[in-house]
């Protein structure tokens, strides 16, 4: 099997050296190409067409966001991992919605960062459930949810819709399965059928039309109890 191809695109040469050593270690994985700025980085991508991009979020030139738009606008564009200092980074929802497939945080532990690499390229998302929650909360005060479900919605089952709340509340295919009493293959059917129906490029896409549709509301913040100051 041929190892994953990966592209680094941040401008930190120090940054970018490190990870090359680490990717290049594993015999699964390969740095094929990096840039310093978003608009060398598409440049890169276009003529080296690697699997995974690992792409900064804020760089000079063209920052990860609009690169990012812009390969995704290509014919078979790959998989874009945005690379973040900040772990609830405002850039990151435009991101998602923009078709990237999760976000890493720069101070991640090299396994995951590896990890990270292979789950993208296997075509998943890079949503752990506990950081789906966390950017749901986040964003929740940008702009109003609907009151209702929106008309994007239309010719999807009950069922799905169901299914769409509780990926939006970051339940795995798994905890989806034994929430709705499905089998695991079933759990996973309805998600396929979900990112067809809307068109969404993995399960990323499906957190961010579960919120903007108005099916899943993000828990108000809680308040520290008197006499305990947050931590």
């Amino acid at each position: 099997m041929s190892p994953v191809r990966v592209v680094l695109v941040d401008d930190q040469a120090l940054f970018r050296a490190g990870i090359r050593m680490l990717i290049d270690s594993q015999a699964d994985l390969e740095v094929v190409g990096e840039a310093s700025d978003g608009r060398d980085g598409v440049a890169v991508v276009r003529a080296t067409r690697p699997d995974v991009v690992l792409m900064d979020i804020r760089m000079p030139v063209l920052d990860g966001l609009q690169a990012t738009a812009e390969l995704l606008g290509d014919e078979n564009p790959p998989r874009v991992v945005m690379l973040t200092t900040f772990d609830l980074d405002e850039l990151v929802v435009d991101a998602l919605r923009a078709g990237a497939s999760g976000f890493l945080l720069k101070d991640a532990l090299p396994a995951d960062l590896v990890a990270a690499i292979r789950i993208v390229a296997a075509g998943e998302a890079l949503l752990a459930p506990t950081i789906t929650r966390r950017l749901i909360t986040h964003f929740a005060g940008r702009a109003e949810p609907a009151s209702e479900p929106a008309a994007s919605l239309t010719g999807v089952t009950d069922r799905e819709r169901e299914v769409l709340t509780l990926v939006g509340r970051g339940l795995s295919n798994v905890e989806i399965a034994t929430h709705l009493r499905l089998s695991l293959a079933t759990a996973k059917t309805h998600v396929g059928r979900l990112l067809a129906k809307l068109q969404a490029r993995d399960r990323a896409q499906l957190v961010i039309v579960a919120y903007e549709t108005g099916l899943v509301r993000p828990l108000p913040a809680t308040t520290p109890k008197p006499g305990r100051s947050p931590r």
